[in-house]
């Protein structure tokens, strides 16, 4: 009867959800012309230390945990220690595929998790709002992911040949971080890995178990930094800022 009473006049910080912030920073930078994305320079800072700095910059994120390849372990570990995080942090290797990945660290989340959020290692320029917005949906949500309607008319073709032209009004471009209800998150995942299924983002997962995932407002600015012309779209972003 106390622990209910406690909880019922609790002040929102006591009622918050615990949430773990899991950064998939695994990827092979294949299309950066031989350099590591994550340690490029964007604003005389790494990639990954701007990433891991903003989600350590939300009041509703708790812990991180990032996930990286093997050969990165140490450089990720002595660039988080440069920049004197003081959140729980923790550095695991991740697996052969961003889904593999997100499991590994998922497994070294705190036992206190409610709440997971995944956020690209390669996208530096995710602002608190986006975070917190995003958080705050999947607490009542169970799955929210921020979003900007594309700009572009989009084709659907088969070798070269159009088939199809969706109604853009009904297509978004997802980012990151994508928040989640933990059970939720490791149940469709696994899902996924067992049927051997290719996901390219954790809310196809959720998906596929036929759950809604729910679209927060994104910004065109929380570009994913995948070849050597996004380093210089997102040095033009923070230049504007100000940053």
């Amino acid at each position: 009867m106390l622990g209910f009473l406690k909880r019922l006049f609790a002040g929102p910080e006591e009622r918050r959800p615990f949430c773990s912030a899991i950064l998939a920073a695994g990827g092979s930078s294949s299309r950066m012309g031989g350099e590591n994305k994550l340690f490029a320079s964007v604003g005389g800072m790494p990639v990954l230390a701007r990433s891991v700095l903003a989600l350590a910059g939300s009041p509703l994120v708790d812990e991180i945990v990032i996930a990286v390849r093997e050969e990165d372990l140490l450089a990720a570990a002595d660039l988080c220690k440069a920049y004197g995080l003081e959140k729980p942090l923790k550095i695991v290797v991740g697996g052969a595929t961003r889904l593999e990945s997100v499991m590994a660290a998922l497994l070294e989340c705190s036992d206190q998790s409610q709440l997971v959020a995944v956020h690209d290692g390669a996208r530096p320029l995710v602002t608190r709002e986006i975070i917190d917005r995003t958080i705050e949906k999947a607490q009542e949500a169970y799955a929210a992911a921020p979003a900007v309607p594309v700009k572009d008319t989009i084709k659907v073709a088969e070798n070269g040949i159009v088939l199809e032209t969706p109604d853009r009004s009904k297509l978004f471009s997802v980012q990151t971080p994508q928040v989640f209800d933990r059970s939720l998150l490791s149940a469709a995942l696994q899902a996924a890995k067992d049927a051997g299924t290719t996901v390219t983002d954790d809310c196809s997962a959720v998906e596929r178990l036929g759950k809604e995932v729910y679209l927060t407002e994104g910004s065109y600015e929380n570009i994913k930094i995948t070849t050597p012309e996004d380093l210089a779209l997102a040095e033009a972003i923070l230049e504007r800022r100000g940053a």
